[in-house]
């Protein structure tokens, strides 16, 4: 059960900072055009080439970051194929999308005791 829960918490990490890289360029007029999908997989290559040698990130109200750490390159990859998907939108609508990302992220943040509790249940009574 370990690793499910693991694996959740970091699918709303990567969800989270594909927001970022998508609201971010949003917010300085620039909508979903080529050279941002260039740069978004320029940056999430950088971040997985230096995944092992970034410096440990520290616990921040009691959430170990680090968790986060070697999927952060992924985030990136999950803005620029959703700019690529929206290729042409506004900023505005890259804005939107964004904030899909960070929306889904976040609900699954919020829904994770529920499904890992059916599972669990789902389980027991399986066994």
């Amino acid at each position: 059960m370990a690793t499910l829960q693991e694996g959740t918490v970091r699918l709303t990490g990567v969800c989270l900072v594909a927001s970022v890289v998508l609201i971010g360029p949003s917010l300085v007029d620039i909508g979903a055009t080529p050279p941002l999908v260039g740069v978004l997989l320029l940056l999430s290559g950088g971040l997985f080439a230096v995944r092992d040698s970034l410096p440990a990130f520290p616990t921040v109200a009691g959430h170990d970051l680090r968790r986060y750490q070697q999927d952060l390159w992924i985030g990136p990859l999950v803005g620029a194929v959703g700019a690529l998907a929206v290729l042409g939108a506004s900023p505005a609508e890259l804005q939107s999308i964004g904030g899909i990302a960070g929306a889904v992220g976040m609900a699954n943040y919020f829904l994770r005791p529920v499904y890992l509790t059916l599972i669990a249940i789902a389980r027991r009574a399986l066994s």
